[in-house]
């Protein structure tokens, strides 16, 4: 790969949380690879190129899902932003070790310009969009104008958006995104996860009229981390 020697000190800064980095060749990194496989297959049939990933929960490695599946696609050579869209609980930045700086909020408001946001990561083809300023409002401003406009901005210069959402029961964020997105993905905690939670969740999703790609149980053992459901 040609991470392991030209960003090696990068591997070690991102930590572990980052394991389609971190240990290519493991189990767990071969499960993004055949999400991104799968993903890939259901794009012959429709576009799909804004992709949400979600929980019924906090907790449940949605935030994990979404930057090693950005990660793995950007190794398949296409250009990929990841979108930390959780602005109540943002962790993306963290996950990279970067300062949170001007981001999402900031565009939607008219402080910073997209260009000025974008942040790159160090890894080929893989650029960060951090939520920036955390707002008091964020329904509010994921329910504007701005917030599609911004988006449509991102399918014209990206081949993959991902997007890290807040969970499906605690805010109606999520319900706005799905309603963008070409599809969404659910991560369940198969240690933790409350059933009637991922049902209403589910629900949820078919609401607001989302694609529901497929279900990722996470945790399900130690030597299965998660398995893909579509």
């Amino acid at each position: 790969m040609i991470f392991q020697k030209k960003y090696a000190d990068d591997i070690k800064q991102y930590g572990r949380s980052l394991v389609t980095l971190s240990n290519p060749s493991s189990e767990i990194s071969e499960g993004y690879r055949t999400i991104r496989t799968n993903l890939e297959f259901l794009s012959i049939s429709y576009k799909l190129q804004m992709i949400t990933i979600t929980s019924a929960t906090a907790g449940e490695g949605k935030s994990t899902t979404a930057t090693n599946l950005s990660i793995a696609y950007a190794q398949l050579g296409k250009k990929v932003i990841l979108v930390d869209c959780n602005m109540r609980r943002p962790v993306i930045h963290q996950v990279f070790r970067f300062k949170e700086c001007k981001g999402l909020s900031d565009i939607l408001v008219g402080g910073v310009s997209l260009d000025d946001a974008l942040q790159e990561t160090g890894i080929p083809g893989l650029t960060l969009l951090t939520v920036g300023t955390i707002p008091p409002n964020p329904t509010e401003l994921l329910a504007s104008s701005k917030t599609k406009e911004l988006f449509s901005d991102l399918r014209n210069r990206f081949e993959v958006i991902i997007i890290d959402s807040p969970s499906m029961m605690q805010v109606p964020d999520t319900r706005l995104l799905a309603g963008i997105s070409d599809g969404m993905l659910l991560v369940i905690d198969s240690e933790a996860s409350n059933r009637h939670l991922v049902l209403r969740a589910k629900e949820e999703l078919e609401r607001t009229g989302a694609q529901l790609l497929g279900i990722i149980l996470n945790k399900r053992s130690t030597r299965n981390t998660f398995s893909y459901y579509s």
